[in-house]
């Protein structure tokens, strides 16, 4: 078996030329022609990242988050110290090299790509004690923590476009320019209505015309066997205020993430809800398809 190895500790590498649904064990050394990446999750232990069809695919032990860019090229990723400090990596699939993001936190994580893929945002502990949104280039300059003199604990950041954020506290939705200045503040309540529950990891995402928004969150579904609340992925049309539920009756929705392109990704588990599948979707929810038949915490292109 051949492999290659970064050299983050505990991080290995391996190019795996197999299907998602298959056992095949073939190994190969990667080429650049192989190295354009569609989609990237989590699984057990590991991360994956996996062309269009899932035929090829690059497996990471000792990762989590994974968030893969625009171009497919690089992925993002969090690793933990054993103090229980966290950082980001990003790894160049081409070049085969890695590096940290140059943030001064033993707390970082769960990397964001801007649509350009030109900035990384993630969510940091400041010195205050809250979560905040940090953003940075990819050269590893320019680093800003946004609003960073409040005291809002702000969670999940997503790109609304190349120059604006938005993040959650539980009870809003905030929008930040990238110099940090609070553009808007919505109460999630009004937007949503009073049906839904949020947790710190729902995430919410504008479409790719700003008219929507899509976002997963808990429901009152009773799905027995499951234990909490059951959640599910919705799209908020801003114009006319209509929730749509476009995620299956009886199944729960812990991950959520769009495409620049619309395209919405999500893991998702049925009863027993032992097994987490990927699904992939259009903003109306009418064409579900299995992506992968075991995985969580999606991230696509």
């Amino acid at each position: 078996m051949r492999s290659f190895k970064f050299l983050i500790p505990a991080l290995s590498l391996f190019v795996v030329a197999c299907n998602s649904n298959s056992n095949s064990n073939k190994v190969e050394t990667p080429k650049v022609v192989d190295n354009k990446y569609s989609l990237a999750y989590q699984l057990e232990g590991k991360i994956v990242a996996a062309n269009a069809d899932t035929s090829k695919q690059i497996s990471f032990g000792g990762a989590t988050d994974p968030a893969i860019s625009p171009d497919g090229n690089k992925l993002a990723y969090t690793v933990s110290d054993s103090l229980g400090g966290r950082s980001i990596w990003v790894a160049d699939m081409v070049s085969k090299s890695q590096i940290q993001l140059n943030v001064r936190s033993k707390n970082y994580y769960r990397a964001v790509w801007s649509p350009s893929g030109g900035m990384v945002a993630f969510s940091i502990f400041n010195k205050k004690y809250l979560w905040k949104v940090g953003v940075i280039k990819t050269d590893n300059s320019g680093y800003v923590m946004l609003d960073s003199v409040s005291k809002l604990n702000v969670n999940a950041p997503t790109w609304k476009n190349e120059n604006q954020l938005i993040a959650q506290d539980l009870q809003k939705l905030y929008t930040f320019d990238l110099m940090g200045k609070m553009v808007e503040s919505v109460s999630i309540t009004d937007l949503i209505g009073k049906d839904f529950s949020i947790a710190s990891n729902h995430s919410f995402f504008y479409s790719k015309d700003g008219k929507k928004l899509v976002f997963n969150a808990g429901n009152k579904d009773i799905l027995p066997g499951l234990t909490g609340p059951g959640e599910a992925v919705y799209v908020l049309d801003l114009a006319s205020k209509q929730v749509k539920r476009i995620s299956p009756e009886g199944m729960t929705v812990p991950s959520l993430f769009v495409t620049g392109n619309d395209k919405v990704i999500y893991s998702g588990m049925e009863k027993p809800f032992k097994v987490s599948k990927i699904y992939a979707t259009d903003l109306s929810g009418s064409d579900i398809k299995v992506v992968v038949d075991k995985g969580n915490n999606p991230t696509a292109n």
